[in-house]
C-alpha cells in the first residue's frame, strides 16, 4: 500500500495545484471535428494539465480517438490522456492500442471497464480473450511499459455496485494494480465527493481523486447523462433549471453559476483539481475558470496554428 503524501505531485503531468483538465470526445463527422479543434484552440491558453479523449460507446470511435489524441500531441503542448475500455477487445488488441498510444506520445491512459455494447444497464459479459474489470486493464497497461494510468471513481454508487463502500474498495484495488490518479463521474453535490474521498482513504487509497464537473447547458441532456452515469440530479437543482428551461442563455448562465459554486466548494475542501466534461464546447468552462480566479501557468505556444474558425 502506498504511503500518504502530496499525491498530486506524484503524477508527472499534473503540474499545479489545483490541476485543471478537460475531457473531449471524438466527433463522428468532419464538421464536428472542426468544432473540436476550435475548442482545443480556445482552451489551450488556460494551460491545462491534460486533456482526455474518450473512447466512445463500445470503442465505436476508437480510430478517431487514437488519431485525435496523436494530433493533439503533435499540434499542441497539452499533455494527453487517452481513454481505453475492455469492451469488445482481446488482451492482444488492447495491447496494440496501448502501444499506439505510447508511440504517439500520449502521456497516460484512463483505464475503464466500459459499458456493455448493448448500453448502460445491460448485463456485462467479458469479451472472449479479453478482460473483465478495470483493475485487470490497469495491470495490463503497467506491464506493457512506462505509462501513467488513471481510473474512474464514483461519488454516487456505481449502477452495478453493491454499495458505496464497495466502490471505494474497488478504487483502492485499482490503485494497488498501478493506477496513479482517478477522475470521478459527474456529480452535483460536493458532499458526495468528500464522502467518497473519506471512504477511499479508509481503504488505503492515497492517489489524487479529481472531481469531474459537467456544467449544465441543456436540461434534458444533463438529466439523461445523470441517469446513465448513476448520478442524482437533485430535485432542488432540477427545479431551478426547469424554471428557465425555455431560455437557452438563462440555462447556460445558471449552469455556469451552479458549477462555479460547486467547484469553489470542492477546492475549498481540498480537492486536488477539477476535470471538466466539456462536450467539445469551451465557453462555459472558460467562464467558470475565470470566475474561480484560476491563474494561468502558461500562455499559448503558437504550435496549434489555428484560427477560431479553422478546421
Amino acid at each position: 500500500m502506498r504511503e500518504p503524501g502530496d499525491a498530486i505531485h506524484n503524477v508527472e503531468f499534473l503540474r499545479r495545484s489545483p490541476a485543471i483538465s478537460f475531457e473531449l470526445f471524438p466527433p463522428k463527422t468532419d464538421a464536428g471535428e472542426a468544432g473540436l479543434w476550435e475548442t482545443v484552440h480556445a482552451l489551450q491558453p488556460l494551460a491545462p494539465d491534460f486533456v482526455s479523449v474518450t473512447y466512445g460507446a463500445g470503442g465505436s470511435t476508437q480510430h478517431r480517438t487514437l488519431r485525435i489524441a496523436a494530433e493533439i500531441v503533435d499540434r499542441t503542448t497539452i499533455p494527453v490522456v487517452g481513454h481505453l475500455t475492455c469492451v469488445g477487445a482481446t488482451r492482444e488488441e488492447l495491447l496494440e492500442v496501448v502501444d499506439h498510444y505510447r508511440r504517439s506520445g500520449v502521456q497516460a491512459i484512463l483505464a475503464l471497464r466500459g459499458d456493455p455494447p448493448e448500453g448502460a444497464g445491460a448485463p456485462w459479459h467479458r469479451h472472449p480473450g479479453g478482460l473483465n474489470h478495470a483493475d485487470e486493464l490497469v495491470t495490463l497497461i503497467k506491464e506493457a511499459g512506462p505509462l501513467t494510468v488513471g481510473v474512474a471513481a464514483f461519488p454516487e454508487v456505481h449502477p452495478e455496485s453493491a454499495s458505496l463502500d464497495e466502490d471505494a474498495r474497488v478504487l483502492a484495488v485499482k490503485q494497488d494494480a498501478g493506477a496513479s490518479f482517478a477522475v470521478t463521474q459527474l456529480f452535483f453535490r460536493a458532499s458526495d465527493y468528500f464522502r467518497l474521498r473519506e471512504r477511499a482513504a479508509e481503504h488505503g487509497c492515497t492517489m489524487p481523486i479529481i472531481p469531474g464537473i459537467m456544467p449544465v447547458t441543456n436540461v434534458a441532456q444533463i438529466e439523461r447523462f445523470a441517469q446513465i452515469s448513476g448520478a442524482e440530479f437533485p430535485v432542488s437543482l432540477a427545479t431551478r433549471f426547469h424554471e428557465v428551461a425555455d431560455d437557452p442563455q438563462a440555462v447556460r448562465d445558471l449552469g455556469v453559476e451552479v458549477a462555479t459554486d460547486l467547484c469553489r466548494e470542492l477546492l475549498d475542501g481540498g480537492a486536488p483539481g477539477l476535470h471538466f466534461y466539456t462536450l467539445n464546447r469551451s465557453t462555459s468552462t472558460i467562464e467558470i475558470h475565470e470566475a474561480l480566479g484560476l491563474t494561468k501557468v502558461g500562455e499559448p505556444t503558437g504550435r496549434l496554428g489555428l484560427t477560431p474558425d479553422a478546421g
